[in-house]
Order: structure tokens, then sequence, then C-alpha cells
């Protein structure tokens, strides 16, 4: 099978790592180029347990990372970083890009200041941007320019309510979620906020109303499901190194019942590698994490008269790099397992 050169831009942060260790292991991919200002110089052997030719690779300047010589680049960058690289790397010639950022998940250029705070600086790409959840849309991915990863809380969510929608089994109004997120979510930085004191022993819902996945969770369950109203989305810090639990209550359709519900949720996913049904009460972060495996279950509550669907991932590999692998399979026509099969949790 043709193996692919890949680089990895952006690779000392959390998504960047996981990217690392991921492609260096990859059957057809070759890792050829990592980028990162914070250790540029380094070889990535020394902070990585690497095999084979990847450990000697060494860190070059994220300023050098437009000029990327690889088939398959993938960007763990904030968007505006993002936003401006990926047109300049698709005219360099890169048979492939996959961002991670949110640079290209929303399609209406026009909601990039509101949820993104910049004006986006190219529109046209919106169009061909490929949305990187092969479980919901894995036809689009094949032979793609330009994959958009989902973020990590829209990939837990979407997985969760887009087959209960679909099925007709819950309503696409009215919907309420809470995500649970451990710290790895908000990203490698610095800050008093997300300091070892300050997040132990705490729970802490931020950024509600405001967080920048609600559009692009309504516009992946509207695209996949085929409506989906305004989504109240409450994300919570919860104090554990990574993984994600989101907990989705839905209005369920008159005369549903659980296993209308069970046989939704089979029907999406009795055959996906990577996303598995369980009983509700029996979805845990710890048997997701470090693996690119989600976990989704769903519960008819009649006396309340709500449907409860609950989901968890790992954020750093289902929720961003381990997905990316996956989309990159996709596209260049490889198994979508190929490099993710023997992740163990």
């Amino acid at each position: 099978m043709h193996s692919h050169s890949a680089a990895v831009i952006g690779a000392s942060g959390y998504s960047g790592l996981e990217l690392t260790r991921l492609l260096a292991r990859h059957p057809h991919a070759r890792l050829t180029a990592i980028y990162s200002d914070r250790w540029s110089g380094e070889r990535a052997g020394a902070r990585l347990p690497l095999p084979g030719p990847a450990a000697s690779l060494a860190y070059l300047p994220l300023a050098e990372g437009e000029a990327a010589d690889a088939d398959v680049v993938f960007l763990a960058t904030p968007a505006e970083v993002s936003a401006d690289l990926v047109p300049r790397l698709l005219a360099r010639g890169a048979k492939l890009v996959v961002d991670l950022s949110g640079a290209f998940r929303l399609t209406d250029p026009a909601a990039y200041p509101a949820w993104y705070g910049f004006t986006h600086p190219a529109p046209e790409l919106l169009a061909e941007a490929r949305y990187g959840c092969p479980e919901l849309g894995r036809e689009a991915l094949a032979g793609a320019r330009l994959v958009t990863n989902p973020g990590c809380y829209a990939t837990t969510i979407a997985l969760a309510l887009a087959p209960l929608v679909r099925s007709g089994v819950a309503s696409p109004d009215g919907i309420a979620v809470t995500g649970l997120s451990g710290v790895s979510g908000a990203g490698r930085k610095s800050s008093e906020d997300y300091s070892f004191v300050e997040v132990s022993d705490d729970l802490r819902a931020y950024r509600l109303g405001r967080h920048q996945h609600v559009p692009e969770i309504e516009q992946t369950v509207a695209r996949h499901a085929g409506a989906c109203g305004p989504i109240s989305f409450s994300p919570v810090l919860v104090p554990i190194r990574r993984g994600i639990l989101a907990t989705a209550v839905l209005r369920p359709a008159p005369g549903a019942t659980q296993a209308d519900v069970a046989a939704a949720l089979e029907r999406a996913y009795g055959d996906e590698p990577f996303v598995s049904v369980r009983a509700p009460d029996k979805v845990a972060v710890k048997d997701v994490v470090h693996t690119n495996r989600c976990h989704v279950g769903a519960a008819l509550d009649a006396r309340a008269g709500a449907l409860v669907a609950v989901s968890a991932i790992d954020n750093l590999v289902k929720g961003a790099a381990g997905q990316a692998v996956q989309s990159m399979n996709a596209a260049l026509g490889w198994p979508e397992t190929a490099g993710l099969d023997l992740l163990g949790g």
C-alpha cells in the first residue's frame, strides 16, 4: 500500500504530541517533519518514546511550517493560525491538510467574528472543507483535500444526538447538554485558573451560552439528522487529566419506547469499529481514555417525559489526534483503523 509523508505543525501541544506518537507508528504514513517553537532544535526522541527514524526528527520553528514539504500536513495550531496557514499549504501542493482547530468547522463565514473572534481570511475554503467525523459522514471524506477536525465536545455530543434525532425517536428542539471535560481540554498553557491548586477538588462551569462548539454541534446534528434547534450547552471543568462525559436531555417523540431508542443507536453504530453502544449507566470515561473509542447510551425517562443520552470519549484521541488520523485514513483510502487499532485503554 502506497505511503505518504506527514508533518505536524504545533507538535508540542497535547494534541500535537498525540499526533506525533500515532503517526510515528502508522503503517502507511511516514512522519517527516514536526514543528514547535517551544522545543525547536530538540530531537523528538527526547520528548516521546518513538520508534525508528521518527525519534531522530528535530523540532523546527513554527515560522517554517508554511513551507512544510509533506503529502499530509496536520495543524494543531490556534484557529487564527490555521486559517492563515491552510491556503498557503494547499497552494504549495499538499495532498491533504487536516486542521484540528475550529478555523474551518463552520460553513458560514459570518459566524466567525462572534464565535471565534476573527474575520475569516479564506471564506472560499469553508465550502471545500470536509468535516472529519467518519461515523457521521465518511462518504464525504474520500479524496478530500482539506479536512476540518471536529471539536472534542462536538464529537462527543453529535455522536449521541444525531442518530436519535435522525430516527425520529427524539425532537430536534429543546435539547440541553452538560459536558464534563478534563483539564487537558483547555490546552497546554500556563494559567492560574488551570493550576493544580485551583482545579483540584473542584467543579466549575464556564463559557455558558457562548462556547465556540455550540454552533458546530447544531450544524453537525442538522446536517446529519435533518434538523436541530438551538442547544443549551453547559461545559464543566472537572479535575481529571483527560476525557469527556456528556449528558444530553432530549424530548422523546410521542409513543417512543426504550426499544426504539436502543435500535436507533444500534442502526447507527452496530458496525462501527470505534463507537460502541452501552447501557447509559455503563458509559464511563475510564473505558475510553487513551483510545479512539466513543461509548454512547440512552435511556427513556418516561416519568419525566425525557430522553437522556450519555457519551464519553478521550478528548485528545477521538476528540482530536485519533479522529484526525482516522479521517486521514478515510480520505486516502486506507482502513480507518490503521494506526489506531492497537490503542489500549
